[in-house]
């Protein structure tokens, strides 16, 4: 009997992970986020007819999926630009998630007489968060400003932990019939905050010293895979934020990845995070897709055109809330930044502000925490409008997703905020140093060095000259050497490797190229260091 249930567990893991591949690459060949394409082809294959019934678990969602997935968006997140645009972000990921809440508590009313406001409170928690992997797939794509494609990924990475925070308080006052106070709920802030932010740190410390012994990508990776969980659970055990226990630690191991990392290992591990990444990610979309049948039975059948109706207006409502709150919360946080902060910040263009607007999708997040509601209160009465709730949830994420997603890269192109040529001074200016760096190391080993490899040196300085000129790879012309000259030759570019690589990292601690950069200088680098020498 347990043989059959794992054989079924794994076929129909299998089929799901056939099913994201062969729509993953239609999404590619559309040109279509695929997220989108996902989710809408979850959907219909949910309708169709004997397809086994895949009901989404919140406890594999929120303990299983959740973690990697925060742990590899903070992996790939600049610092320099998450801290920078910090002021923001917190605008929109705690002002715009409470705005969120109450505009939804004391809004749902007029659609839904027989919710009280609690249980509105309830119901804005749950949608609140939003997914931003849709948005920023999409924006990357199409060429978005860096800005904004920094700020919803700043937002991501933090909304989730007040959403969550946000229903903590809803299912209170529900269960219980208490309204936190003000002091307890600001505690409470401070606390879930500050120690999910210990946590990140002492798990990302303890990592680092770890990882500073050991040189071996499969342990490595393992060890990697490990982290996100032992941080959002040490985070969740102590009743703080697992969420920012996890972010905290993604961007400090990012950081520190440089130094530990070593060039194969790093080419490993970026391999094998982008497949669990996308295969993650893939899952979740499709879930989100196979839900509709289970949708369908929360409400009756004689009800659901009118269900359907309502579901479409409270989406709307959710969408005028987010687009509500942009103008003033971004002349507001821009304030802030140049009076309390000093920041030389200019208030953005107000299509800008729109599309920032526009891409408030919600993801896998507000299906699992409707999900999870409880069934009864602690009374036994059933849980208030769950089946609503359940409901609601999963017509926003349908709406935002599909709705917003197809129409991004039109308004974006209505707008003209595509630039697709951004500028790319940073990383040239960075590309330049690096090979004056190794030019210089070049000319100071040649003083040291015996004359006849004069010929050596002339080789790769040629070499490094013509980049500085091009600033674009170029094949070196295969020389005859003989073994002593090519084992010279060989050193020598192992040692100029090390140099690009210590001014690149330089560079980026000095804050003149941001993470991104620095990754993408790193990987040509781990590239020309782990094959062979020319």
């Amino acid at each position: 009997m347990v043989e059959s249930n794992v054989q079924g567990v794994e076929l129909v893991f299998l089929l799901l992970l056939l099913f994201i591949v062969v729509f993953g690459e239609l999404a590619r060949r559309l040109n279509i986020s695929y997220p989108i394409v996902l989710v809408i082809a979850g959907a219909l294959l949910g309708l169709v007819p004997g397809i086994p019934k895949v009901t989404l678990n919140p406890d594999t969602v929120f303990f299983v999926i959740l973690p990697p997935l925060l742990y590899s968006a903070a992996w790939n997140t600049s610092w320099r630009e998450f801290s920078y645009h910090l002021v923001g972000i917190s605008f929109l990921a705690i002002g715009l998630v409470a705005f969120t809440v109450l505009g939804v508590a004391f809004g749902v009313h007029w659609l839904f007489p027989q919710i009280d406001w609690k249980v509105g409170v309830v119901l804005g928690a749950v949608i609140a968060p939003t997914d931003a992997l849709a948005a920023t797939s999409i924006a990357k794509r199409i060429g978005l400003p860096k800005r904004i494609v920094d700020i919803l990924e700043g937002e991501s990475l933090v909304n989730d932990a007040t959403g969550l925070l946000a229903l903590e308080f809803g299912l209170a006052m529900v269960n219980g019939g208490n309204t936190p106070s003000i002091t307890s709920a600001t505690f409470r802030l401070v606390y879930l905050t500050v120690a999910g932010l210990v946590v990140g740190l002492a798990t990302g410390w303890i990592v680092d010293k770890i990882e500073r012994r050991i040189d071996h990508g499969p342990i490595e990776i393992a060890l990697s895979i490990l982290v996100p969980y032992a941080a959002y659970f040490v985070g969740n055990g102590i009743r703080a934020s697992g969420v920012l226990a996890v972010v905290t630690c993604g961007l400090y191991l990012a950081r520190r990845s440089s130094d530990f990392f070593s060039p194969g290992v790093r080419l490993q591990a970026w391999a094998v995070w982008e497949s669990i990444t996308f295969i993650l990610n893939g899952l979740v979309f499709v879930l989100i897709g196979l839900q509709l049948p289970f949708i369908r039975e929360v409400v009756r059948s004689d009800d659901l055109p009118t269900m359907i109706l309502y579901g479409l207006l409270f989406s709307a409502f959710v969408i005028a809330l987010r687009m509500i709150w942009m103008f003033p919360g971004t002349y507001l946080s821009i304030l802030v930044r140049r009076h309390l902060l000093h920041q030389s910040e200019t208030v953005p263009p107000a299509r800008g502000i729109l599309v920032v607007g526009w891409t408030g999708m919600r993801g896998v997040i507000a299906l699992a925490a409707a999900i999870a509601l409880p069934q009864t209160l602690p009374d036994g009465s059933p849980f208030p409008h769950r089946d609503l709730i359940i409901f609601l949830a999963f017509t926003v994420i349908f709406v935002t997703l599909v709705l917003q997603g197809l129409t991004l890269p039109w308004l974006v192109r209505l707008l003209g905020l595509s630039t697709a040529a951004e500028s790319k001074h940073e990383e040239e200016a960075a590309r330049r140093e690096i090979l004056k760096s190794a030019l210089a190391f070049l000319e100071d080993e040649r003083q040291r060095d015996e004359r006849e490899f004069d010929v050596v040196y002339e080789d790769l300085a040629g070499h490094y000259r013509q980049r500085l000129n091009t600033l674009s790879e170029c094949e070196q012309k295969e020389n005859v050497l003989g073994v002593k000259h090519h084992n010279r030759f060989s050193h020598l570019s192992r040692e100029l490797v090390q140099v690009e690589r210590r001014t690149a990292i330089r560079l980026r601690n000095q804050g003149n190229i941001n993470d991104e950069i620095l990754r993408q200088l790193e990987r040509e680098l781990d590239l020309r260091e782990a094959g062979p020498a020319h």
